[in-house]
């Protein structure tokens, strides 16, 4: 006799319970103590979310505020009238909230979704396999974990450590004052290239010159010699050594522009 009135008491507090929070609901929009008592109802599910997503690029206070924040939207959007239950319309918009934090926060490079969601499955496998094993899990044994290539999780490793950038000013070393920052031993443009393809150009252009043209090429514009020491130097006059000038240069103005 006292079990059955036992059950029946129990019966009537989940009615009751049931009874307390559509109340609720249909106080939401008119009244804030409602809001609240909803949202610290729900916090330890949003709590239990934000866990799943901790990994050592966040701290796990900021995730938990992450979801709390999607915890509020879904309270707002949330229609009861549609007979779903809250749990199964605030999971995806908690998680859609923490994976937009991921993506839009914790990178200074904007990764495919697919990408960052894999970053964040992996973080939870590592998490739990080396808790399991009692070390770091191989890349072989992340990837049969989650039955993926294992091709996918190097990708996800080499865009996760690629995702922060690294300022030109940032001293490589810490702590070592003597090693120099990436903008002092990084690759420069070389002042000279532009002389090193003008002189391709000009070898290009100078093809199809005798030797004789040649010389007078180069003892004009590299020896910078007159034209009567040329004419000299060749055995010819010093007008025949104008209008030679004259048809190399015209001939090699030619070919420049198709060099170029």
């Amino acid at each position: 006799m006292e079990s059955k009135v036992q059950h029946r008491v129990d019966s009537t507090s989940n009615i009751i319970g049931l009874a307390d929070e559509a109340d609720l609901w249909e106080r939401r929009d008119s009244d804030p103590h409602a809001r609240e008592e909803l949202v610290n109802r729900y916090l330890a599910f949003a709590k239990s979310v934000a866990v799943r997503y901790r990994s050592q690029a966040e701290s796990l206070d900021d995730l938990v505020q992450v979801a709390s924040l999607g915890l509020v939207n879904a309270i707002n959007r949330f229609d009861p009238a549609r007979g779903v239950p809250f749990i199964a319309f605030a999971s995806p918009t908690i998680t859609g909230e923490l994976k937009r934090h991921f993506r839009d926060r914790t990178s200074a490079m904007r990764l495919p979704r697919s990408l960052y969601d894999r970053i964040g499955q992996i973080d939870i496998v590592v998490s739990d396999l080396t808790s399991r094993l009692n070390r770091e899990p191989s890349i072989a044994e992340i990837a049969a974990e989650m039955s993926c290539p294992e091709s996918e999780v190097t990708e996800a490793f080499e865009a996760g450590h690629n995702r922060h950038p690294v300022s030109l000013d940032q001293s490589p070393g810490s702590g070592d004052e003597d090693q120099s920052s990436p903008a002092e031993w990084l690759g420069r443009e070389d002042s000279h290239y532009e002389t090193a393809e003008r002189r391709i150009m000009l070898r290009d252009a100078m093809d199809d010159l005798s030797g004789e043209e040649r010389m007078v090429i180069r003892l004009r514009f590299r020896d910078e010699m007159t034209q009567s020491e040329i004419a000299e130097k060749i055995g010819h006059s010093q007008m025949h050594v104008s209008r030679m000038l004259r048809r190399i240069l015209d001939r090699m103005g030619d070919r420049l522009p198709a060099a170029a």
